[in-house]
Formats: C-alpha cells, structure tokens, sequence
C-alpha cells in the first residue's frame, strides 16, 4: 500500500500532537513529536544552567550540542513512544513550564535546528510518518504530500493548555500560561532560521470551535484523499 509524508505545522496548543497520534495510529505509521524533541534540549540546558532569566549561553549549547542526544523508545504498555534525553525518560519532565519558557529561545539557535532537522529527516525517509512541528512542510519535508498547518485564537490556546496543566497538578495561572503562548508565537514566527509560517500548499485548519472528533474526520478525508 502507497505510503505518504503526513506533516503538521502550526502555533504552540493547536493540538498538533493529539492529531499526529491520531492518524499514526489510525494509518500505523511512524510518529515524531518534532516539538518534543526541542523541548528535550530546552530541558538539558536548564539542567546544565545555560539558560538564567530567560538569557541563554549561546555558545556553551553550542559546545554541548555533541552531547546531547535525543532519542524516541515505543511503550508498549502506553502504545506511544516516549522521548529520553541522554538515556533517560523525560516525557514528562519537558512539559513543564519552565521549558515552554525557555524552548522557543533554545529552537532560534541555527545548530540546533540543523542537528535536530537532519535527525527528523533521517527519521522519514521511507515514507509512512506522521510529524509535527514549527518548520516540518516548509524545511523538514517541503515534498511531503500532504501538509497541514493548525491554528485557533491564542485564548482557546491557552485554555487548552491551562486545563492540561492544572489536569496534571501544575500550579499555574491563566495569565501566566496566555502570556507563555503569545510570547512563544513572537519568536517562533519572528526567529531568522525556519521561522513559522503556513507552507503555500498547506491545507489550513482553524481548530478554534471544532471537536476532537470533527477535526479527526475532516483531516482523515485529506489524508484518504491522498492515499
């Protein structure tokens, strides 16, 4: 059966990720958390205190770049893979907060992207895979066959993700999270390497008043309708 590069770009808690699950599962293809895999080396320089008051040590991540490494493992218990920075689970531990603060900031480094680009398309080069990210249709995969590039308004956005954190035990405010979702959308869109924009042949879905469900059936007509 044809195989086809499925790639899913847009604005932070537009429930790309949600949606990639949904289709690698439905199609049993490949599914990269592009996003997670920013968020693992946005968690490793807090750890190494390379980022103070939102000033991060270019040049020391720079060096630090040959040790990091990311990978993904498959559960089989959760029936999703998890990401591990330098053999350790962080699946959680890059959710948090702090690293939705610091890893815009971390994803504006050109050697960073390069590395984790070069990884990504390594990941896709036999077809199949369903990613999502910032730059996925217009640097990753500019060929991918189908593309899709998600928005909502950034208070739907931020409602999303302050029930998740909340749902998770995070003690957060709402203006904390809103103020973390337009702050990211400024430097994802306005960063000079890969910034986000909608790819020309991407399909835009505005997600702002649309179920799980709905979304789901009008993003598998597209992918069907390229299969």
């Amino acid at each position: 059966m044809k195989k086809i590069t499925i790639a899913i770009d847009g604005f932070s808690s537009t429930g790309k990720s949600t949606l990639a699950k949904q289709l690698a599962q439905k199609l049993q293809y490949v599914y990269v958390d592009s996003g997670a895999m920013y968020r693992a080396v946005a968690l490793y320089t807090l750890q190494q205190n390379l980022i103070q008051d939102t000033i991060l040590d270019t040049e020391s991540l720079i060096k630090h770049l040959p040790s990091i490494k990311v990978t993904f493992q498959y559960n089989e218990s959760l029936k999703a893979s998890e990401i591990y920075l330098n053999g350790e689970n962080v699946n959680t531990e890059i959710r948090s907060m702090e690293v939705s603060n610091a890893v815009s900031r971390v994803a504006t480094v050109p050697e960073v992207r390069q590395q984790l680009v070069a990884l990504q398309q390594q990941m896709g080069v036999h077809k199949g895979i369903v990613m999502d990210g910032r730059d996925i249709g217009t640097v990753v995969f500019p060929d991918a066959e189908l593309k899709l590039f998600m928005k909502a308004s950034a208070h739907t956005r931020a409602q999303r993700r302050y029930d998740e954190l909340i749902g998770s035990g995070t003690d957060v405010t709402f203006k904390a999270v809103l103020e973390n979702i337009t702050s990211r959308d400024h430097l994802d869109s306005t960063r000079e390497d890969s910034p986000l924009f909608k790819a020309a042949d991407a399909i835009e879905i505005d997600n702002s008043n649309l179920s799980l469900d709905e979304q789901f059936d009008k993003v598998l007509a597209l992918v069907q309708s390229k299969l």
